[in-house]
């Protein structure tokens, strides 16, 4: 497996009583596959996966896969705390058809980095699908560092990196590992057209999930080498990545996907965005209504 170009890291859409909402979720993955995206997560942190109780989780990959029906890569996020958790998960998730596991470092313990090496061979070794993993240390409290990824990156079953951290030192030194079997990806939309542009596979965005036509767009440009194109398309999407960043994700991401008609809010203790934003999520809502008109014309002609 090889990924790359814009990946959605999906948002899990609720009814207004709190209950998943599985025919906003099939439109969601409607609207991407028409906009463009070439790879989907299903169950990551956007996703809200720890407010979902388990039959909640297998309904959400079983309509993915049923959907998609192989048309693009389906990812799970099946990162927990603990090893065997993590691999019986794993399992789990191969046999409802995912292609692949974004594994997240594992949050709230911070082993160390030798720690992780043994979590994610063990992880590889059992075989139950590719894995990705998954570096985001503000949200885990630990950080998979570039050496320890080159020694991972070797495993035959371990077949990217998705990196959150933003700086461009750690996005140079991952990019010095890719290869025909390992791909490097930007977790962080403000900087993905810079890393992209340096030679990153694809982004793995939480704005496509509102945008996909025009993540998709970024993606080709950058990805193409075409900077000038990029960094132009990247500016009028900036608007976008700031109102994302106002509040924790998911909860603007899910303010946005409200005002498509795509679910009504989060579970707790996340709570939907602050009154002050919401004049904010309009002038976003707007800009992205834009964008998303323009690819499609732009895709028609």
């Amino acid at each position: 497996m090889r990924l790359s170009g814009s990946i959605t890291a999906l948002a899990t859409p609720f009814t207004a009583s709190g209950e998943l909402d599985l025919d906003a979720w099939r439109s969601l993955l409607a609207r991407q596959l028409e906009g463009g995206t070439q790879a989907v997560v299903v169950a990551g942190s956007t996703g809200e996966a720890a407010a979902l109780y388990d039959a909640e989780y297998d309904a959400l990959l079983r309509s993915a896969v049923e959907l998609i029906a192989g048309r693009i890569p389906v990812l799970a996020g099946t990162g927990l705390s603990n090893t065997a958790k993590t691999i019986e998960l794993t399992r789990h998730v191969a046999a409802l058809g995912a292609d692949a596991a974004l594994v997240v470092t594992p949050p709230y313990v911070r082993p160390t980095q030798a720690g992780l090496i043994a979590h994610y061979q063990a992880i590889a070794e059992d075989g139950a699908l590719p894995l990705v993993l998954y570096n985001v240390p503000g949200r885990t409290g630990g950080d998979l560092l570039p050496d320890t990824v080159a020694q991972l990156a070797a495993h035959p079953r371990i077949v990217g990196i998705k990196e959150a951290v933003s700086e461009p030192e750690r996005m140079n030194a991952l990019l010095a590992l890719k290869a025909e079997g390992f791909c490097v990806l930007s977790g962080d939309d403000p900087t993905a057209c810079r890393a992209m542009l340096a030679g990153a596979d694809g982004i793995v965005s939480v704005g496509s999930n509102v945008a996909p036509g025009a993540f998709r767009r970024l993606a080709d440009l950058a990805r193409g080498g075409r900077r000038a194109e990029a960094e132009a398309w990247d500016a009028r999407l900036r608007p976008a990545y700031d109102f994302l960043a106002l509040e924790p994700n998911p909860i603007p991401v899910k303010a946005l996907l409200a005002s498509q008609g795509l679910g009504h809010g989060l579970r707790l203790p996340l709570q939907s965005l602050s009154a002050p934003h919401h004049e904010a999520a309009r002038h976003a809502a707007g800009l992205i209504v834009e964008l998303e008109h323009l690819c499609r014309d732009t895709l028609a002609a």
